[in-house]
């Protein structure tokens, strides 16, 4: 071939280059995390922006606002159903007041023992199927869940099983949890997180529901009680990305199939990282003397029963009584269903 054949070959190359890049369908998203920029789960909000843009090769461009910058996290849902936003990332949990049937896509407590085994309902035990159903209804695509993990209760006085429960007061967040607790024998308060320390320093609560221990460990917890129960069994909130459906459908299905690689992604690592977070935290803590209480197998099944019993009490709605059987059907599968 000769010098002008190749160069005509390659503007003819270039020029087509050009033309698919100008025809190349680009994304813009406006996503809202309830977490700051400095927080371990804001810093994973980050990785999975950059992976979505540099795997999309910058045809999908996220804005992301942390700390609900642009409305209240228990409003994002609704802002991103309307077109205010385009994506929720803060969790379901906030959205019960809807339909209580988020509850069991937001902290279905009492139901798996660790990350693992809820990602694996959500993707492999037919969860993701009965929980778009849900989020469909409202306008939202869920795209995808990231979990950091079983919650640490925080206490004054032992809390080694189901008997110390006896009168145990300690804040709890509203909802199904407080009718879990009741059936044990504790008493707890609702009130925000920002009332927790006061109430620890004045004796109005004995203990704290607050996260998990690595979260409870870097606020300043252990410095006011010295128990904690580790592992965990009691919590572990779904986090969720969910989109405008519209603007879901909208996209290429090159864009769609990215974001969700990514948010699997998301999953695992976050998983992983508050694993090796809250296992560090544990040996610092019992280092400084605090007493960490691991629950017996037997202890952890009471309250399993008991949460278990308490689901029904929750779902009255038809999709909440789906999601219920779907995790029962599931849970059972792995041997985790009361008897």
């Amino acid at each position: 071939m000769t010098f002008k054949k190749l160069t005509a070959a390659a503007v003819s190359t270039a020029v087509l280059m050009i033309g698919s890049a100008a025809y190349a369908q680009t994304t813009t998203l406006r996503i809202q995390t309830h977490y700051g920029p400095e927080q371990t789960s804001g810093k994973l909000a980050q990785e999975f922006v950059d992976n979505v843009q540099t795997m999309s090769n910058g045809e999908i461009q996220i804005e992301m606002f942390y700390s609900s910058s642009v409305v209240g996290s228990v409003e994002t849902f609704d802002a991103a159903a309307t077109g205010i936003l385009d994506c929720d990332m803060t969790g379901g949990g906030y959205q019960t007041g809807k339909n209580p049937a988020f509850q069991f896509v937001g902290d279905i407590m009492g139901g798996y023992d660790d990350p693992y085994q809820q990602l694996s309902w959500l993707y492999y035990g037919g969860g993701l199927e009965a929980a778009q159903q849900l989020y469909n209804k409202y306008g939202m695509q869920l795209v995808g869940w990231w979990v950091y993990g079983q919650e640490s209760l925080s206490s004054k006085t032992p809390i080694a099983g189901v008997e110390d429960l006896e009168g145990w007061k300690f804040r709890s967040p509203p909802g199904m949890e407080t009718k879990i607790f009741e059936k044990l024998g504790a008493v707890p308060v609702v009130m925000d997180f920002t009332e927790v320390f006061t109430a620890v320093e004045t004796g109005i609560i004995d203990a704290a529901d607050y996260s998990g221990l690595a979260n409870n460990e870097s606020i300043g917890l252990y410095d006011l009680v010295k128990h904690a129960n580790y592992p965990g069994f009691h919590s572990m909130p779904s986090d969720h990305l969910a989109c405008n459906k519209s603007v879901w459908d909208a996209m290429p299905e090159h864009h769609r199939r990215i974001m969700n690689v990514a948010m699997e992604s998301l999953a695992l690592r976050t998983a992983l990282q508050f694993q090796v977070l809250n296992t560090e935290a544990a040996a610092r803590l019992r280092e400084q003397g605090i007493t960490l209480h691991e629950w017996s197998s037997e202890d952890r099944q009471t309250f399993r029963t008991a949460a278990q019993q308490t689901w029904p009490e929750f779902a009255t709605s038809p999709e909440a009584e789906a999601l219920v059987e779907s995790h029962l059907n599931y849970l059972s599968q792995l041997g985790l269903v009361s008897e």
